[in-house]
């Protein structure tokens, strides 16, 4: 080989060593710069809150958008920066070029094998070439280095799932609630207590109220407190005196025994009576509505209905679950319009009437079987004799004309015989062949009973509530009393009517034979609640002295007007 082929061949190997080292010097420096960024964003992240989106958010921008370089980077660096993140590929060993011979130095690294110094220049670029990051602590700080659309899309995943995981924590402590009810004191319900008394069984949220209130809405909270308290106060007062607060059921209608009657026997309605004769129905409903708030007086059957109600509550308290007792219905063919006013004075005087029939100008009398009615008492004569011929016990009430005082404690029922408790055979014949032949045929025929009369079903339902108070051994004061008082003599006539009594299984308490003298003044003793008799006479000479009467329109006695 020549001289001057070797002195080329020297002058290029130099020429590649300097060209190796320069490029290895460049790439040195650049890993020293980037290693240097590296750690101040590692250092600045680790000082900020790890659990703040807000800024993952700032650091993840201020890495993308705002680089502390404005100038834009050269090709070198960009070459360098794609070395140090993405390794290089592989060429095919035929593509690879022929690789320059190592140098000395390199050689002579090679074969020590000891540790290397701390200072030494290998040591700093094996540090500068693979550094240390700091560990992120969310799946945010992790993904730093990915593009932007992906770092959204983890973002909003981490969103999801801390939702999701709040979600399941919620739905848990509702089940825990649900497992595990609040239990709070509860009043009983007897008691009658306001707002302001019942919140302090709830004393965490009345805290809470306090707590979140001003000093004028708490001054306002309690201003209603008063007043609510007063109401419920007024309230209470108010049911305590109406006695409807602790009223009874009323009885099954099959098993009562059921009493109908009507406004104008159990009110005094002359007034709206003569109003409605003489200036026609508007005027009448007019007063009606006008004075609907204006309690009517008592009528006839006031008295008598008030010792039924008493008959009620004996038989209440002797027998709880019995429902054989007295029903009253308000049998009445006003209109509807007129039922306020009946009910104010049904109410205020405490009379237990449940079951109203307002036939709004029609007749009543066809729905007396419909209510099961045992006994219809009216003002009305003529509606009277309509359920007498329907065959339902029926009277005609009359109030007294004086002024007497009746007995509270016991029901007082009067009755004549004659037409009444019996039948009229007997009294027919004596008003068609006198007193002799009347006595002649009682004589003969005193072991046969009489038949039955329209109030002998009454009779019978008095007997068998008294009866329960006997079998309790109470018949001492039993609080029902029945009188039998008639024009019959005792000793030519009376016979047959006790054996008819005995025949039928009924017990009379009194029985009174006047031999045709005037009732009135046996009556004004006794002070029956109502006295039944078929003849007009008698009914209006105990009516003068202030007995409560009842007229009951049957039998031949209605021929005579007698």
């Amino acid at each position: 080989m020549s001289q001057t082929s070797l002195k080329q061949k020297k002058k290029n190997e130099n020429g590649m060593r300097q060209s190796k080292e320069s490029l290895e010097g460049e790439k040195r420096k650049e890993t020293e710069k980037s290693g240097v960024r590296l750690s101040n964003q590692g250092s600045q992240e680790s000082l900020q809150k790890p659990d703040s989106r807000a800024s993952v958010v700032r650091s993840q921008w201020s890495r993308t958008s705002r680089s502390p370089s404005t100038k834009p980077p050269s090709v070198e660096e960009s070459r360098s920066r794609n070395t140090s993140l993405k390794p290089e590929p592989e060429m095919p060993l035929e593509s690879q070029p022929p690789t320059p011979p190592e140098p000395e130095s390199s050689q002579r690294r090679k074969k020590y094998d000891g540790p290397t110094p701390p200072g030494s220049e290998t040591s700093r670029r094996k540090k500068y070439d693979a550094p240390s990051l700091p560990e992120p602590e969310s799946s945010i700080r992790r993904k730093k280095y990915e593009p932007p659309e992906a770092w959204a899309q983890s973002l909003g995943r981490d969103v999801r799932d801390n939702r999701n995981s709040l979600a399941r924590d919620t739905r848990s402590d509702s089940r825990d609630s649900h497992m595990q009810p609040r239990e709070y004191s509860r009043p009983t319900p007897t008691e009658w207590k306001a707002y302001s008394q019942r919140r302090p069984h709830y004393p965490t949220s009345i805290q809470m109220d306090l707590d979140c209130m001003s000093e004028m809405q708490q001054q306002k909270l309690q201003e209603e407190d008063e007043i609510d308290e007063a109401y419920w106060a007024s309230v209470k007062l108010l049911y305590e005196k109406i006695p409807s607060s602790s009223r009874p059921r009323p009885p099954k209608p099959k098993n009562a025994i059921t009493i109908a009657v009507s406004s104008r026997a159990l009110f005094n309605m002359v007034d709206d009576r003569r109003i409605y004769e003489e200036e026609g129905l508007e005027k009448y409903m007019e007063y009606q509505l006008t004075n609907e708030n204006v309690i009517l007086t008592p009528g006839p059957a006031f008295r008598f209905v008030k010792a039924l109600q008493h008959v009620n509550s004996r038989l209440r308290d002797l027998y709880p679950d019995d429902q054989e007792l007295f029903d009253i219905v308000l049998m009445t063919n006003n209109h509807a319009q007129v039922g306020v006013r009946l009910i104010n004075s049904v109410n205020h005087y405490g009379l237990l009437i449940d079951r109203f029939c307002l036939t709004g100008g029609k007749s009543p009398i066809g729905y007396l079987k419909a209510y099961l009615t045992n006994l219809y008492l009216s003002a009305d004569s003529e509606k009277v004799q309509e359920a007498i011929q329907e065959g339902i016990a029926s009277a005609t009430m009359f109030d007294g004309a004086k002024d007497m005082s009746y007995c509270d404690t016991q029901l007082r029922v009067a009755f004549d015989g004659d037409a009444v408790l019996f039948s009229d055979e007997s009294e027919q014949i004596a008003k068609e062949h006198g007193l002799d032949k009347f006595f002649q045929h009682e004589t003969l025929f005193e072991n046969k009973p009489l038949a039955q009369g329209p109030l002998k079903g009454f009779l019978e339902d008095l007997g068998r509530l008294q009866k329960k108070f006997y079998a309790k051994d109470e018949r001492l004061l039993c609080p029902i009393r029945t009188y039998l008082v008639t024009a019959r003599s005792a000793a030519s006539s009376g016979a047959r009517v006790l054996k008819t009594l005995r025949r039928w299984g009924l017990e009379i308490d009194e029985a009174l034979f006047l031999a045709g003298a005037p009732k009135g003044p046996i009556l004004v003793k006794i002070r029956p609640h109502i006295f039944f008799d078929d003849q007009m006479f008698h009914i209006e000479g105990a009516k003068k002295l202030g007995t409560i009467t009842a007229h009951v329109p049957y039998g031949v006695g209605q021929k005579y007007h007698t």
